[in-house]
Formats: structure tokens, C-alpha cells, sequence
């Protein structure tokens, strides 16, 4: 059985009835309107965290035949770290950099057959639900990957001293989580994938995200030319935004990862504060994108398991959550490369195994890539 599937429909569609008829059974409670707003604001971590996604959490609708989901744990088999059984969960959220199909006119590289996991963070969830910790992992780090099967069952061997983002290209979303895992030794419980052209539809269908620039970020590349101040950016800007490495910092991954991560927070207010619940339309807009959007391990396959998920999120917002990259210093031999801080990045380990903050002494005095500040919700 191959490891990919399609999940089932698992919300049934109420058919018409006549006029004046109730159907036959319980009479059905009307949905509270505490229900309705927990619907319609709860998020997941690929409707948010993924490049800045959004709009995950209105999956209520009947849109179990868009979603794609792996069988992660059927392909890694038992050769993972323990699950730690304190209440805690831990997703790995990747943004996929594809070049092929509706991606390919997005700029920002070649279609060379291959995908890149050009966003990678790891989300934990604390014992509680009420907070969050994100660490972002420079695609450009070199690390040492470990053999890995795909999802289709091919084994790739074990590759020294590569970058980051090679796993998902060899692999896929199961290498991509057994170099993760082999990195920082704490197991992923949950996978959630977007893609470029999906992550752009879903800021357009919100109607847009706004942000404030401290300075100008020009990157022609990446379709972005913003002047200092207030913006609300479409889809494509926010691509733009969340892609450039060219444009503000020292054109380093690290100065891209902070203003992903600012705009993950502006995003987050956005999704909150949006008026979908009076716009059906919409609503079912930003269903549709979303569920076509994301790829997710087989445990969260469905709609009912993405509302579930959701609903454990709800009381997780940017004030709840921590943001930070993993402690990394840049390669002497190659300016475009960074290189692991073993004993700080453990510092973050250890924290999260643990349910603990992440101390402010893990990050201290690492490579930051010089963009934190330009850009804030």
C-alpha cells in the first residue's frame, strides 16, 4: 500500500429537503456563536506558520478531496526518537519551493524537476495549548544527513557536510523529517507542507496582509519593491516579502527567516481580525485554497482532524509564541553557507524536549542575518 493517500470525505452533505420538513432523527442544536468564532479564527500551523500561511482553521467545510497526506510513520518505521509524553507537540511546517507548474511563473528560480524546502520551522506546542515556540532552520545550514526511504520506498543513502534543504529535494516530506528528527534528536508529531502558488491565493483570498517597513526592501527578483511605511500586501507581494533574500540585510537566509517570522505574526492578526463569518463566500474561498494548499501526515488527512487540531490551537497568537533561529555562525569558507552552533542549538533542544522557554543565552551572539526590525503587523 503506497504510503501517499487521499483521505475520504469524512463530513456528510445534507441533501434537500422539502419545504416545511425537518429531516428525520434528533433535532439538530444550533451552532453557538462562541462555536462559530472558534471556527472561523482557530488556525493550524500550515494555515500560519508555512511562509506566512492562513486560513487552516475554517476547514469545516466539505473539502476532505483537496487535501494530500503522507504516512510519515509508516515510511520512518521505528527508528525515531520517543515521543515525549508531556501534554507538548511538535510539527515540522515546510514551505516548498517548487518551480514546476503553477509555481514556475512565481520567479524566483529555474524548473528543474527538483523542490526545495525553502521555509522549514519547528513548531512547539506547550503542555496547555497556550503557547508556542517556533524555531526557524536556515535552508543554507550544512548538516550531515542521515539515509532515508521516501515516501515511494526508494532508500537514499547517507550524505556528509550538505545543506538542509537537500533532504526534501532527495527525499521528500519523509527525509526532509528524518534529518529534522536526526538533528535535533526530539520526534516531529505532526507534518504540514504549502507551496509557493497556494500560499499566494490564500493572502489574496484574506484580501490581503498588512504590514510596516522601517525601510525600503527592493528585490526584483522576488517582485518586491516596498517603500518605507504602511502596506497591505497581496499574495504576490507577500511572496515576494517572505522569498527575498536580496533585499534588505546582508542577502543572507538568516535576514529572509526574520522577515518571515514578522510576517508570520502580521499574518496572524489578520486571520483573527478578518470579518469572514458575514461573507460565505469567502469563507469557502479561503477553505478551498487552504485544503488544496497544504500536505499533511495522514493523522491530520482530513477536515474533522484539521478542526480538532485547530481547535487545540485556538488560544495560541503572536503574543503567545516565540520566535527564533536556530543558533548557527556563518561558514568562513563560504559566505553563503552557516554552520551549526552545536552547544547553543542543544541549549533549544533541551528546552523544547523539556516544555521549557527557550533561554535567551541559546541565541545570544549567533549569525542573525541584520533584518530583524524592518518589518513589524
Amino acid at each position: 500500500m503506497s504510503a501517499e493517500s487521499m483521505p475520504e470525505p469524512a463530513i456528510p452533505q445534507p441533501g434537500p429537503q422539502e419545504p416545511g420538513r425537518r429531516g428525520k432523527g434528533r433535532r439538530r442544536k444550533p451552532r453557538s456563536v462562541g462555536r462559530k468564532a472558534l471556527l472561523a479564527t482557530a488556525w493550524t500551523a500550515a494555515g500560519v506558520l508555512v511562509l506566512g500561511g492562513a486560513g487552516a482553521g475554517y476547514l469545516y467545510l466539505k473539502l476532505n478531496g483537496n487535501l494530500h497526506s503522507i504516512d510519515i510513520n509508516q515510511v520512518l518505521g521505528g527508528d525515531r526518537p520517543t515521543k515525549v509524553d508531556n501534554g507538548s507537540e511538535n510539527i515540522l511546517v515546510l514551505g516548498s519551493d517548487t518551480r514546476a507548474g503553477s509555481n514556475k511563473k512565481l520567479g524566483g528560480g529555474t524548473d528543474d524537476g527538483s523542490a526545495r524546502s525553502d521555509t522549514a520551522m519547528i513548531v512547539h506546542v506547550y503542555e496547555g495549548h497556550k503557547k508556542a515556540g517556533v524555531v526557524s532552520v536556515p535552508r543554507d545550514t550544512l548538516v550531515d544527513r542521515p539515509a532515508c526511504t521516501d515516501a515511494k520506498g526508494t532508500t537514499h543513502p547517507a550524505a556528509t557536510g550538505v545543506m538542509f534543504n537537500e533532504a526534501y529535494s532527495t527525499g521528500g516530506a519523509a527525509c526532509a523529517v528524518k534529518s529534522v528528527e536526526s538533528l535535533t534528536g526530539i520526534r516531529m508529531d505532526h507534518y504540514l507542507e504549502v507551496d509557493f502558488a497556494g500560499f499566494q491565493k490564500l493572502v489574496d483570498d484574506l484580501g490581503g496582509v498588512p504590514v510596516t517597513t522601517t525601510r525600503a526592501i527592493a528585490d526584483p527578483q522576488s517582485h518586491l519593491d516596498l517603500k518605507p511605511g504602511t502596506h497591505t500586501l497581496d499574495g504576490q507581494q507577500a511572496l515576494g516579502l517572505v522569498r527575498t533574500r536580496h533585499g534588505v540585510g546582508d542577502g543572507s537566509d538568516l535576514g529572509r527567516i526574520q522577515l518571515q517570522q514578522a510576517f508570520v505574526k502580521a499574518l496572524l492578526g489578520q486571520v483573527r481580525n478578518v470579518g469572514v463569518l458575514s461573507d460565505p463566500k469567502k469563507l469557502y474561498d479561503l477553505a478551498d485554497t487552504a485544503t488544496k494548499t497544504v500536505t499533511t501526515d495522514s493523522d491530520l488527512g482530513s477536515v474533522n482532524s484539521l478542526i480538532d487540531f485547530a481547535d487545540g490551537l485556538k488560544g495560541i497568537d503572536a503574543t503567545r509564541m516565540t520566535m527564533v533561529t536556530m543558533p548557527v555562525r556563518y561558514d568562513p569558507a563560504d559566505p553563503n553557507r552557516v554552520l551549526l552552533e552545536k552547544a547553543k542549538a542543544q541549549l533549544v533542544w533541551d528546552a523544547l524536549k523539556n516544555d521549557r522557554p527557550i533561554p535567551a543565552a541559546a541565541t545570544k551572539g549567533t549569525a542573525t542575518g541584520e533584518a530583524g526590525g524592518v518589518v513589524s503587523g
